[in-house]
């Protein structure tokens, strides 16, 4: 809109200079009319770009919701054979206590994952159910800490926002050491504003240049979601590497 506002300023400028060295004479009116139809195009033709943006906007999140649409044929199979295994295991059993935790995160997956927003509440306690399931499956000693301070529980979120970049630093960074390996996770909200860390150290052999689909998808989705209401930030030095998120939720 800078560059149409920038356009209708010049063409006023224009007509002042034209009033005051010719107001009296002919081509007065001519001229009028000739700004206010430039006028009309210039609006009309901003009218059109915003309408195409939005369509182009719609467009995209109807193909998202396909997309998610297909990948819950297999979810729901899984879900459902979860619950049955729930049931023949020992009560009080640590296999149980997994299944539980996994079919919880597979139920908020399908169901939650679909909405537009959900409390950032319920996001944090999914992080904390697939960290605790990581703990069970690597069987090895590692400093996994997820720190959060949130203000405001039910604060509206996209859904699924950082389990992406936590997977990451699993499969990178814990999975791949053999010792003394840390993930911390820092998550802080405040006055509609949510801040995100998340560093964790890896093999220096390991490349990490390469950007995956899932980082990939989780830019896409902020910019759709969140435009220029976002910043993400990527550091690697020397094997640490940091992930900073920060939104602002109004």
């Amino acid at each position: 809109m800078r560059f149409y506002k920038i356009a209708l300023v010049i063409i006023g400028f224009i007509l002042v200079i034209f009033n005051d060295t010719f107001g009296k004479k002919e081509g007065f009116v001519e001229f009028v009319a000739l700004y206010f139809i430039l006028v009309f195009i210039t609006v009309a033709y901003w009218i059109f770009k915003q309408i195409k943006s939005i369509i182009k906007l719609k467009n995209e999140k109807t193909k998202t919701e396909l997309l998610h649409l297909k990948s819950q044929v297999n979810p729901h199979f899984f879900f459902n054979t979860l619950n049955n295994l729930y049931g023949l295991m020992e009560k009080d059993s640590k296999e149980r206590d997994m299944v539980l935790k996994l079919s919880d995160m597979m139920r908020y997956s399908i169901y939650e994952g679909e909405k537009d927003w959900v409390s950032l509440e319920d996001e944090i306690k999914y992080i904390n159910n697939y960290i605790e399931l990581q703990d069970i499956r690597y069987h090895k000693k590692s400093d996994v800490q997820f720190n959060h301070k949130v203000e405001n529980p039910q604060a509206r979120i996209m859904p699924l926002l950082f389990i992406i970049l936590v997977e990451n630093a699993f499969k990178h960074g814990l999975e791949n050491l053999d010792k003394n390996a840390y993930i911390h996770i820092n998550l802080i909200e405040s006055e509609h504003e949510v801040s995100f860390m998340i560093q964790n150290n890896f093999e220096v052999q390991e490349s990490l240049n390469t950007i995956g689909i899932g980082l990939k998808n989780l830019k896409r989705r902020l910019e759709l979601v969140y435009p220029k209401k976002y910043s993400l930030f990527f550091d690697v030095t020397d094997n640490i590497y940091t992930v900073k998120l920060s939104l602002k939720l109004k």
